[in-house]
């Protein structure tokens, strides 16, 4: 287990910020562009999503091997997610289906098939109910889901199609993102009312992340920025905090997603220019612009509890790399 203060000095005198055996690490293995990916809770592996339609899970330790594939979507996964206690990944395909997969024994243990076209985006329960997942929808719909139930638990019905879903801390809110360029509030208790509205994006939302805290809420749009707002119960009615840019969104039109840090001082996004961006929340200043793809970056994750960055690709390559954050 890494600790963030820990500082080592590798057998050449190098200063090294992380276990890992380089500071880059490079992992190749998928046959198409890489959509997504997520660190384990523990942070002892790592899940990607490609094109090949294969999840691909990977060692963070030593030669960051490839150590199991998940098949079965009959599309790309353009979304994937852990469980808070690493015991299943979650899944979203163009094949009209999320899946939820056992990441022990390395097989499929659910498949949700009601939507009407892609979807998107998929999140899981962080506390409350673990068993809770929300997928988001082409189909304008956002539909909640328990693991112990064979059909949707909730719908949310929207006029236009849902690109991210992502729940509030205790799983009694969820928010929406689409392309209408608006990100909307529920509360899957009432029947399909939106709470409120998160308004000043220009673009098609294309990832929604909430900070480890449960307060803040970024995204990441078309329009180039990247936005926190503020979504405690009782914040200011301007909710929009801070407005972040550097990245960039192209005519590829991926739904390029965001994270946060451990700490939620940093964040990061994907981006199309083939950069690795993180930004100070504080000041939001862009502290890094990280180099090494050669296709659009479409995730990336900062490691949950050492000093390291992963990213994931177009260009099918994962990099994992030391970053003093």
């Amino acid at each position: 287990m890494g600790d963030l203060n820990v500082v080592r000095v590798d057998q050449n005198g190098v200063r090294r910020l992380s276990s890992l055996a380089a500071p880059i690490m490079e992992c190749e293995g998928h046959g198409a562009e890489i959509f997504a990916m997520k660190f384990s809770p523990d942070g002892e592996c790592f899940a990607t999503g490609s094109m090949d339609k294969q999840i691909f899970l990977w060692n963070v330790k030593g030669d960051c091997e490839n150590f199991s594939v998940l098949k079965g979507h009959k599309s790309a996964i353009l979304d994937l997610h852990w469980t808070t206690d690493g015991k299943y990944i979650c899944s979203a395909s163009p094949d009209k289906t999320m899946r939820v997969w056992d990441t022990y024994k390395g097989v499929q243990v659910k498949k949700w098939d009601e939507h009407q076209s892609f979807v998107n985006s998929c999140c899981p329960a962080r506390r409350g109910n673990p068993q809770l997942f929300l997928s988001g929808s082409d189909d304008g719909t956002c539909k909640m889901w328990d693991l112990r139930w064979k059909r949707s638990a909730k719908t949310l019905q929207d006029t236009y199609q849902v690109t991210s879903v992502a729940f509030s801390d205790q799983a009694d809110l969820v928010f929406t993102g689409g392309v209408d360029n608006v990100v909307k509030v529920w509360d899957p208790r009432k029947d399909d009312e939106v709470l409120y509205t998160l308004r000043g994006h220009s673009g098609t939302i294309t990832g929604l992340s909430l900070s480890h805290d449960g307060s803040f809420l970024l995204s990441n749009s078309m329009d180039q920025t990247l936005r926190i707002w503020d979504v405690r119960p009782f914040a200011p009615k301007e909710r929009c905090t801070r407005v972040l840019s550097g990245h960039a969104h192209n005519f590829e039109m991926n739904l390029l997603k965001c994270a946060w840090s451990a700490d939620d001082q940093r964040v990061t996004s994907g981006s199309s220019d083939c950069f690795v961006n993180i930004w100070d929340v504080q000041t939001g200043g862009l502290l890094y612009k990280l180099p090494g793809h050669q296709g659009s970056v479409n995730e990336a994750v900062f490691h949950p509890r050492e000093k390291i960055i992963g990213s994931c690709a177009s260009d099918k390559k994962v990099f994992l790399g030391e970053v003093d954050i």
